[in-house]
């Protein structure tokens, strides 16, 4: 059945009148009356009464008038949804992140999204760096927010730096360096370090390895637990220095410690990343939302900045 057969018919239908349908559908009169002609012709029932006066609807009419009007009003919908899907704005994404550095912004973040996106469902998964890094090669998660695993470099996978996180050194308040704006990697040499565990956080572990190790010692470390605000926690009880990056640091408060900003400097990257041929339009929007508020400068407070 030709759908514009059916909205010719609705026309008519609606005006009960060849003239003001054909006006409105900005057609001519013999396309409507031919139009009409081939639908009842088409389904075997008479579905307007015509007289040289007037137009009236049959029993039949009726109720194919009600049809299509649901069945246009269901069609819309449908075009509605498939450009909403075209442009990311239904569907879902599944979403893997590492917890304390995205906690600044994830939430409002995808508060922002879900006004962006309605008809998409946001799956999470919490996971470490690397795990997170596995689940989006293997296509269980469509992007992550994470730090880089170099390990993980040449499995075509894309990353957009989120932001590049100083490390700090979290001091118990009633230490002798509590006191500074800043501490030199090698007054490290001698103090007891709590580090996040490696398997929690290769990059990051690593990285303040590097540290320590330009600066000309090899760090004692007490602890590495596998939460970072573990590592805080154990600051607090005075059992040594924990080194954590400036986000962690500046969003887990407390007066029992104080955190100052290590020298020189060294970053640890916030990344998102995604596989390079697998880019469903959620993903595509998620991006873009990441990439306009990055510019915009509300991924980060002003003092994570």
């Amino acid at each position: 059945m030709d759908l514009r057969h059916l909205r010719y018919f609705q026309a008519i239908a609606e005006e009960l009148s060849f003239s003001r349908a054909a006006r409105r559908l900005n057609v001519v009169q013999p396309a409507l009356s031919r139009a009409l002609k081939e639908l009842e012709a088409e389904l075997g029932v008479q579905l307007l009464a015509r007289t040289q006066r007037s137009v009236e609807l049959t029993a039949a009419g009726k109720v194919l008038l009600d049809e299509t009007g649901l069945l246009f009003e269901r069609l819309d919908q449908t075009v509605r949804r498939v450009r909403r899907a075209a442009a990311g704005q239904e569907g879902e994404l599944r979403l893997g992140y590492i917890g304390p550095p995205v906690q600044p912004f994830l939430g409002r973040l995808l508060a922002e999204y879900a006004r962006r996106c309605p008809g998409v469902t946001v799956h999470l998964e919490e996971r470490t760096p690397e795990r997170v890094w596995e689940m989006v090669a293997r296509g269980r998660l469509d992007a992550g927010l994470t730090r880089p695993v170099p390990a993980h470099a040449a499995l075509g996978m894309k990353t957009q730096v989120l932001r590049a996180e100083r490390l700090c050194a979290a001091v118990p308040a009633g230490h002798p360096s509590a006191g500074r704006k800043s501490l030199p990697w090698k007054s490290l040499a001698g103090e007891s370090l709590i580090v996040l565990a490696r398997r929690e956080g290769a990059g990051l572990h690593d990285e303040i390895l590097a540290g320590c190790r330009t600066a000309g010692f090899m760090p004692r470390i007490l602890h590495t637990p596998s939460l970072i605000s573990t590592v805080l926690r154990y600051v607090e009880a005075g059992s040594g220095i924990g080194i954590v990056t400036e986000s962690i640091a500046e969003s887990d408060h407390s007066p029992a410690r104080v955190s100052l900003p290590l020298m020189p400097a060294l970053t640890v990257p916030l990344v998102m990343v995604w596989k390079e041929d697998r880019t469903p339009p959620p993903v595509t929007a998620f991006r873009e939302l990441i990439t306009d508020w990055g510019q915009a400068g509300q991924l980060f407070p002003k003092s994570l900045r």
